[in-house]
């Protein structure tokens, strides 16, 4: 599939095993916030079931650990607007109508300015996964990171071209970040394991049959760490 270089290791993955190099490589831990896997947050309170996300943290730590001992960079999106959602976008913006944080807050008038406001709690990473010195951390307005954003920009500069991502929301944040990279020419995996959906479960399955059959890779924490682990020749 790929010519072979001696510095990289193999992951396991469908539809095909990808070789990658760790320092080409990043984990990409997706909107890890309160807001999204914390009672009480944004999407707690917009009435989507968070209750795959504690075991979601729980295989980020374990990916990140592995990551950082390897030489992967560890990439972390935040995801919202300034205090007052002036980057949001107004009526005009179709991101005014979609957003269930943006509805939520105008069909509850007591919500507003708490989800997904930048400098309050919805909007913090959760304390499980503190970012340490070397990782990134970006800021996002949209879905995909990869726009308004330094992260294209940040991950060139680095050389890196493999991105395996992790986080919540599978099928919105994560799956429209792995489209945009394809598009960009990054290989992306998706570790379906450490990802949670946004609403029923098919929407899960939807996302991991779109990334194996049209844009990217998955495969899983367990298999990803143990390849990133191998001692590069």
């Amino acid at each position: 599939m790929f010519p072979p270089r001696p510095d990289t290791v193999t992951v396991p993955a469908r539809p095909e095993a990808i070789p990658i190099a760790a320092r080409e490589t990043a984990l990409i831990v997706v909107d890890m916030q309160n807001a999204y896997a914390s009672e009480g947050g944004y999407l707690d309170l917009a009435g989507f079931d968070i209750g795959g996300a504690a075991g979601v943290i729980e295989r980020i730590k374990v990916l990140t650990a592995a990551a950082r001992a390897a030489g992967v960079t560890v990439v972390y999106f935040q995801n919202g607007w300034d205090a007052d959602y002036q980057e949001a976008g107004g009526p005009g913006s179709p991101n005014w109508w979609k957003s269930n944080a943006l509805k939520t807050m105008r069909e509850k008038p007591e919500l507003q300015g708490k989800l997904l406001a930048r400098g309050g709690w919805d909007y913090d990473l959760v304390d499980a996964l503190t970012p340490q010195p070397g990782d990134l951390v970006i800021p996002k307005p949209r879905y995909s990171a990869f726009f308004n954003t330094s992260l294209d920009s940040a991950l060139r500069s680095r050389g890196i071209r493999n991105l395996a991502f992790c986080g919540i929301a599978t099928n919105v944040c994560v799956e429209s970040t792995l489209r945009d990279g394809f598009f960009l020419e990054y290989f992306g995996i998706l570790l379906e394991d450490a990802c949670h959906q946004a609403g029923p479960e098919f929407l899960q399955q939807a996302t991991v049959y779109n990334v194996e059959k049209f844009f990217g890779w998955v495969s899983t924490t367990a298999d990803f760490c143990g390849a990133i682990s191998q001692k590069e020749p």
